[in-house]
C-alpha cells in the first residue's frame, strides 16, 4: 500500500508541475503578446531582464523567510548557464526577427532533437523506437499547426542556430545542475536569477535598440503599460520556477516534448481571443496529432526500456553480471 501512496503522490506532483508551467507560460505568453503588439512595448530583453529581477526579489523574500537553505554552486558553473541562458534569450529574439514565422518555428522544434542528442552524448540516454517514433509524431504534428511561409538567410540560419543549441544546453544545464549538486529548484533559482538579473538589464537595452532602433528610455510609458509590464513579471516568477521544477523533475527532452502542449494551448486561446483567422482544418488536425505523440511519448518512455540510462562496465563474474544488468536501467523520472 505505501509504495502505491507514493507513486499516487509523485504522480500527483508531476501534474501540478506541469500544470503549473503550462498556466504560467502560456499565460505570460498572452500578456506579452498584448503588452508588445497592442501597445507597441518591443523591448523584449529588457523585459526579460526585468522578469528575472523581480524573481530574485522573490528567491530573496524566500531565504530571509527560511524556505531556501544555504547552498552552493561553483561560479564556473553559474557562468556557463547564465552565458547560456542570454545568448537563448538574445537568440532567440534575434531569430524571430531575422526569420519568417515559419523558420523560426522549424528552430523550435529542433530543440526536441538537440535535446536528445545531448543526453545522448553526456547521460548515455537510450531511447526505444517507440519513444523515437512518439517524439516524431509530435515534431510532425506541431509543424502542422505552427509551420506556414518558410524562408531563411545567412545571418538569420546563423541566429537560428545559436537560439537552438544554447536554448538546449541552458535546459539541459537545469537538470544536470541540480542533480550534481543536490539543488532544488528555488536554490537554483536564487543563484542564477540574480546573475541573469544583472546582466540583462545592463545589456538588454542596447541589444533592443540594436533589434529595434527603439530607446527604452524614451518609449511613452502610461498606466496600462505600466500594469501590463507589472503582470508579465508577476507571472514570470512562475514561468522562471516551474521551468526549473519540471527540467528538475524530469528531464529537458520530456520538458520540451510535452511542452509543446504550450503552443496549442496559445493558438486555441489565440483563437477565441483574437478571433477565427488561423484556425482551419489542417491546424486542427496537427493539435490533435501532437496531443496523441505526446500521450504516446508519455506511455512509451515510462515503460521499462523506453527512455533508460546505460552503463557499460565489464563484469568480472557471472554474478556481478546478473547484478549489473538488474541495476543498468537506471530510469529518469518519467511523464
Amino acid at each position: 500500500m505505501a509504495p502505491t501512496s507514493k507513486a499516487d503522490r509523485k504522480a500527483a506532483l508531476d501534474v501540478t508541475a506541469w500544470m503549473f508551467n503550462v498556466v504560467t507560460s502560456v499565460g505570460i505568453i498572452m500578456v506579452n503578446k498584448a503588452l508588445m503588439a497592442t501597445h507597441r512595448f518591443s523591448f523584449a530583453t529588457t523585459l526579460t531582464g526585468l522578469h528575472f529581477a523581480v524573481t530574485t526579489i522573490m528567491t530573496l523574500l524566500f531565504k530571509w523567510l527560511g524556505y531556501i537553505q544555504p547552498s552552493h554552486l561553483p561560479v564556473s558553473n553559474l557562468i556557463k548557464f547564465v552565458l547560456f541562458a542570454n545568448l537563448s534569450i538574445v537568440g532567440m529574439n534575434v531569430s524571430l526577427m531575422w526569420n519568417s514565422v515559419g523558420f523560426y518555428q522549424i528552430a523550435k522544434l529542433c530543440m526536441i532533437p538537440v535535446s536528445c542528442l545531448l543526453e545522448v552524448v553526456f547521460d548515455k540516454i537510450h531511447y526505444s523506437r517507440a519513444t523515437k517514433l512518439s517524439i516524431v509524431v509530435v515534431l510532425v504534428g506541431v509543424a502542422i499547426c505552427t509551420v506556414t511561409d518558410v524562408s531563411v538567410n545567412a545571418k538569420g540560419l546563423m541566429a537560428a542556430i545559436i537560439a537552438v543549441w544554447s536554448t538546449s544546453l541552458q535546459q539541459y544545464y537545469v537538470h544536470f545542475l541540480q542533480k550534481k549538486y543536490s539543488l532544488g529548484s528555488f536554490n537554483l533559482l536564487g543563484h542564477t536569477a540574480p546573475a541573469q538579473a544583472a546582466s540583462l538589464l545592463i545589456l538588454g537595452p542596447f541589444v533592443d535598440y540594436w533589434l529595434t532602433n527603439k530607446r527604452v528610455d524614451r518609449f511613452d510609458y502610461n498606466a496600462t503599460v505600466v500594469l501590463f509590464i507589472i503582470l508579465s513579471c508577476t507571472i514570470a516568477v512562475g514561468t522562471n520556477l516551474s521551468q526549473f521544477i519540471c527540467i528538475g523533475r524530469f528531464t529537458a527532452v520530456s520538458f520540451q516534448v510535452i511542452g509543446h502542449m504550450k503552443t496549442i494551448l496559445v493558438l486555441i486561446l489565440g483563437f477565441f481571443l483574437f478571433g477565427r483567422e488561423g484556425l482551419n482544418s489542417h491546424v486542427i488536425f496537427g493539435m490533435i496529432l501532437a496531443v496523441l505523440g505526446m500521450m504516446w511519448y508519455g506511455s512509451a518512455s515510462s515503460k521499462p526500456g523506453g527512455k533508460e540510462r546505460r552503463t557499460f562496465s565489464l563484469p568480472s563474474d557471472k554474478s556481478q553480471k546478473h547484478g549489473l544488468r538488474a541495476e543498468s536501467g537506471e530510469h529518469d523520472d518519467k511523464v
